[in-house]
């Protein structure tokens, strides 16, 4: 700390990544200074904040907001919350998107952050400066504005600074030949509300993810004909009515006709992109060389670090993941590298580390754009932080329980939020179904704990 005193921590965002981060900061005075959390909007949540509008608020900012009136969480709130702060017991497994706003206000209450909040405020840049004597000799300014006036900015000096800005709200729209040739409605999810407006209508839907099953049952509820696009292998449990599965849009043809990879062709009335987002970070200094290509956000050390500026954190990036127990394991993880007890490896033994593991999950078959994607990987990398950082990991049926529930997903996507789970007082859990009847763990998750 070199004479420094106490670390001071800037977070951009008050999402649940950048409450998490200042939790675990305000956990630990005797190294941290409170610290600065930069907000955009008026409101903690992030994306778990509903906005019926899209586009732009009257003050011209983007509404980042991706949220959907009738969302409810397809991850159970037992192994949902973060592990210090369990989500309220009388309510359901799956939760209204409504109640996550809740409980991370709880969450800010209990743990006393609202007053380290700066609302309104947007983070114009972060810029490294050379400190000697600072934290591994460098420092970093950050530069904000006022929401509404960007005339008057403010400069900071941070020993440190944690990203935590999310990833739920630059549409990504893939580049499909013909696109501008489309006759009818092009809308992406993050501009999805709820699907009366879509009420008897055709739509493509392109894209099988969570929001894209979730969307594509909404719709057949209000009797729409969805054709599901995509690029995996076909969905073997039941669809719901009016929902066909066929193989990816690769064109839209002179007369407006999507054809799909088959030769099939279809013209709907709404082409509706369920095709995930960008990563943007646009306050980084570019000297800093976070570079984002194809889905992918590097160099990172352990998908956190730049190896050229390690006291800066990227938190969050990783996809299919269960997003609060992961916060609150990097988080962890990011104040074990600044207090010391995980020295880290030099610049050099860091870029070669994220060369190995880049590479190795090449070999596995994944593409680039699915190198963040953690999926049943995201245990042995939360244990490697724990490890390597020397603090708790999680519960071991987390894990578990967890698996077990994209086990329920996979063979039955109409009815899995039904179920309502039960952790037991020695670690282990139960599911029962909409009827009470207690429901056999997936044996093919069983094994693994």
């Amino acid at each position: 700390m070199a004479g420094f005193g106490k670390l001071r921590v800037a977070v951009i965002g008050a999402g649940a990544a950048g409450l998490c981060a200042a939790r675990h900061l305000l956990s630990r005075p005797d190294t941290f200074a409170p610290p600065v959390v930069y907000e955009l909007t008026k409101n903690i949540g992030g994306t778990w904040v509903y906005e019926e509008r899209i586009g732009c608020y009257d003050n011209g900012l983007p509404i980042h907001s991706s949220m959907y009136r009738d969302l409810r969480t397809n991850i159970p709130k037992e192994v949902m919350s973060f592990p210090d702060f369990p989500f309220a017991k009388h309510l359901p497994s799956f939760v209204h998107h409504t109640e996550v706003r809740k409980y991370l206000e709880q969450y800010c209450d209990h743990f006393r952050l609202w007053d380290h909040i700066q609302f309104g405020t947007s983070v114009a840049s972060v810029t490294p400066v050379d400190v000697k004597g600072g934290w591994n000799e460098l420092a970093w300014n950050v530069t904000s504005t006022d929401g509404l006036d960007h005339s008057k900015s403010t400069t900071e000096r941070f020993d440190a600074v944690m990203v935590c800005n999310g990833h739920f709200y630059d549409p990504y729209i893939p580049a499909i030949p013909g696109l501008e040739k489309f006759k009818g409605t092009l809308m992406h999810s993050h501009e999805y509300r709820s699907a009366e407006p879509l009420a008897g209508k055709s739509v493509v839907l392109l894209g099988a993810g969570l929001s894209g099953l979730d969307i594509a049952m909404e719709l057949s509820n209000v009797d729409a004909k969805v054709i599901l696009s995509h690029g995996q292998r076909p969905l073997t449990c039941p669809l719901p009515p009016g929902v066909q599965q066929a193989p990816p849009v690769t064109s839209v043809l002179d007369d407006g006709t999507l054809e799909f990879k088959d030769g099939e062709r279809a013209k709907p009335e709404v082409f509706l992109f369920c095709t995930g987002y960008n990563f943007t970070f646009p306050f980084l200094d570019e000297k800093v060389g976070v570079n984002v290509q194809e889905h992918l956000v590097w160099p990172l050390y352990k998908f956190l670090i730049p190896p050229a500026y390690p006291s800066l954190f990227i938190v969050g990036i990783c996809r299919a993941i269960c997003p609060f127990p992961h916060f609150h394991i990097q988080s962890q993880f990011v104040l074990s590298v600044l207090d010391g007890s995980f020295p880290l490896p030099s610049r050099e033994d860091m870029e070669n580390d994220i060369e190995l593991d880049i590479a190795a999950r090449r070999a596995r078959g994944f593409a680039t754009r699915h190198i963040l994607k953690l999926d049943s990987e995201q245990w042995a990398y939360n244990d490697e932080l724990a490890h390597l950082g020397g603090f708790q990991p999680l519960p071991r049926y987390w894990s578990n329980l967890y698996e077990s529930n994209k086990v329920f997903r996979a063979r039955d996507m109409l009815n899995y939020k039904t179920y309502n789970y039960t952790v037991l007082e020695n670690m282990d859990w139960k599911v029962h179904d909409l009827h009470g009847q207690q429901l056999q763990k997936p044996l093919a998750v069983k094994k693994q704990i």
